[in-house]
């Protein structure tokens, strides 16, 4: 009777090694954040404009119904609420990305509302840069839509 264990078998060449213990998820960079808003924005605007559209309000099947709509949805948008958590950072956002894409069908509809849809995306884009509605260039052109608002009523 031997008390000698057998040897352990020998290790194929071609054998995988062992994975390393997983890494720490990298971190989003500012750039892929702000695209993914963006992104979120238009998602939500162009919902909430589908559902005006399909309301059956007849004035959201014509270009001047879009404008009137991008107008009401700007109108009841407060930039100061688009970084509040919660029900009121939403209804911000989604407001503002109403505008947005109302008044982009506006002007696909009637030339005349291009340069409501044009003052909105110039915002839009700045914001995105800067993540202010207080730069001077997305004030310029938020107060802009909402005067061309005011010369539509």
């Amino acid at each position: 009777m031997s008390s000698q264990q057998p040897a352990p078998a020998p290790i194929p060449p071609d054998a995988a090694p062992a994975a390393p213990a997983a890494a720490p998820a990298p971190r989003k960079s500012p750039r892929a954040l702000a695209a993914a808003l963006i992104v979120g924005i238009l998602i939500g605007g162009a919902g909430v404009g589908v559902a005006w559209a399909v309301s059956g309000d007849s004035s959201a099947n014509d270009a001047a119904g879009d404008a009137r709509d991008a107008c009401r949805a700007l109108s009841g948008f407060e930039p100061s609420d688009y970084v509040t958590k919660g029900s009121k950072g939403e209804i911000a956002m989604n407001r503002f990305g109403a505008a947005i894409t109302l008044s982009a069908s506006a002007a696909a509809g009637d030339s005349q509302y291009k340069p409501l849809a044009k003052a909105l995306l110039i915002a839009q884009n700045q914001h995105a840069r800067t993540f202010d509605f207080g730069n001077s260039e997305v004030k310029k052109n938020l107060d802009k839509a909402h005067q061309i608002c005011d010369d539509l009523d």
